[in-house]
Order: C-alpha cells, then structure tokens, then sequence
C-alpha cells in the first residue's frame, strides 16, 4: 500500500465517512468502524477517475454499502445498548443538546438520509437518487416529509 495515497484519503474523505457512517448508524464508534473499513477497501483496491466528483460518489457510495452490511451484520443485532456509556461519551462525538444535527439525527433512516446528502454535502435530487439505487421522485418525496417533520419538530413554521 502506497503512505501518500493513504494520506490522501484520509485528508480527502475520513470526514465524509465518518458523517455518512453516523447519519446511517447513530453511533460515532460504529461510523468510525465503517470509516476505516471503506478507507482499508480504496486501499487495497485503487480506483482511476476521471474527475474528482466521480470518485467522490464512488466513495459515498461504498461508505453508504458499508452501513448498509453494518446494520444487517449479526453481531450488530445481537449487542445490547450500553446506556452508562453515554454518560462517557465525549462531548465532540455527540450533537449538541435540541440543536439542528440532533433533530436530523432523530428523523426516520429514509428522511435523515436524503436530508443529509442534500444540506449537509450539497447533492441535487438525481445524484442522491442514483447514490440511494431510489428514484428521483421517490428522493424528493422524502425530501419534503422530511423537512415536514424536521419543521414540526422544530415547532412550525419560523424555520420554513
């Protein structure tokens, strides 16, 4: 394995992997598995594109497969929650108490999904659409129920 590729990718696309695995998953700890696990797979199989967006999808792409096998994976349904380990959880690994990241996170899996792809990393309909394997008007039906429920939750209509 090449150190400036790994470099490379880390600086490039920890970030992105990280938000996408605790978007998916609701635990840092487990986007970080997932993180380093799609980091570990584009280093051991190197991929040529053409443009930097493409690659950017490829990545979003595997990172979303990998929370997909996460979440189906045996051992993940098996585990018992640990509720004393929020209690030492550190602060910056959690959003902040009734703030907008936490409503988000609090969104049904369809919603928060599409809601975060297109606020938080700035993709249009098709894109999430083709990055989801969804249609484009099935993206933007919960694009609308999600922000629906993100303005009831955030109490009406001061936030529309």
């Amino acid at each position: 394995m090449d150190e400036k590729q790994a470099e490379y990718l880390v600086a490039q696309y920890a970030d992105l992997l990280l938000r996408i695995g605790y978007t998916w998953l609701g635990d840092m700890d487990d986007a970080k598995d997932v993180c380093q696990e799609v980091l570990i797979r584009l280093l051991e199989n190197p991929r040529d594109f053409p443009d930097p967006g493409q690659e950017r999808a490829w990545v979003i792409r595997l990172g979303v497969n990998a929370c997909k096998n996460w979440r189906r994976s045996a051992w993940l349904r098996r585990r018992a929650p640990l509720e004393e380990g929020l209690a030492l959880a550190s602060e910056d690994a959690l959003p902040e108490e009734g703030g907008l990241l936490s409503q988000v996170m609090a969104l049904p899996p369809k919603y928060r999904e599409v809601i975060f792809l297109r606020y938080y990393e700035g993709y249009e309909v098709r894109e999430i659409a083709a990055l989801l394997g969804r249609s484009p008007a099935l993206v933007s039906t919960h694009l609308k129920r999600g922000k629906e429920k993100l303005r009831h939750m955030l109490g009406g209509m001061e936030y529309a």
